[in-house]
């Protein structure tokens, strides 16, 4: 059986291929946004882990699969026209939000995300999720992208917001403000 080999050594010099073979500085703005989505996704990958059997955690492998999709897309040298985050994946996330804050005290503040280790991966991926969608919106100046796709991004990180809220089992701890 023959050995698979992970190295290329194609990157070495800096540039790495798009789907469809075209070559990029692995700085391009394309490789910027679905590099980022794929470390969203680890991240996302860690807040699952640390979920053990909370019923949310199916709803984050789903998205995860969401933003592997997604991160895909962005990965084409010619984006198609169709996005594959639709109308019907932003309105799911919307109920799933609309569900937890039903649950919600309102906010009192900012909020410290420092409670447990599941909130705060929350908020970890909540922050990697908003870098996400900049770069997103940084290809989207210079390639066609489906809105639909920074329109998904965008309330993921509002739905991470409202998990990491859930997920505090204490009190939540905000910021004081002392520089006036």
């Amino acid at each position: 059986m023959k050995k698979a080999i992970i190295y290329t050594r194609t990157g070495d010099s800096g540039t790495t291929s798009l789907m469809g073979g075209k070559r990029v500085s692995k700085d391009h703005p394309r490789v910027e946004a679905y590099g980022t989505l794929d470390e969203l996704n680890a991240h996302l990958g860690l807040l699952a882990a640390t979920m053990h059997e909370h019923e949310e955690r199916s709803t984050i492998e789903q998205i995860m699969n969401n933003i592997m999709t997604l991160g895909c897309y962005l990965a084409r040298e010619e984006v198609e026209t169709t996005c594959p985050v639709t109308e019907e994946s932003i309105a799911t996330l919307e109920k799933h939000i609309d569900e937890l804050y039903s649950h919600l005290a309102p906010l009192r503040g900012f909020i410290l995300p420092s409670c447990n280790e599941a909130s705060a991966r929350a908020n970890l991926c909540r922050t990697v999720c908003r870098r996400a969608e900049r770069r997103i919106i940084t290809l989207a100046q210079h390639a066609e992208v489906s809105p639909l796709a920074t329109s998904y991004v965008n309330r993921l990180s509002d739905y991470l917001f409202a998990l990491s809220r859930i997920l505090d089992t204490e009190d939540e701890k905000t910021w004081e403000n002392h520089w006036k």
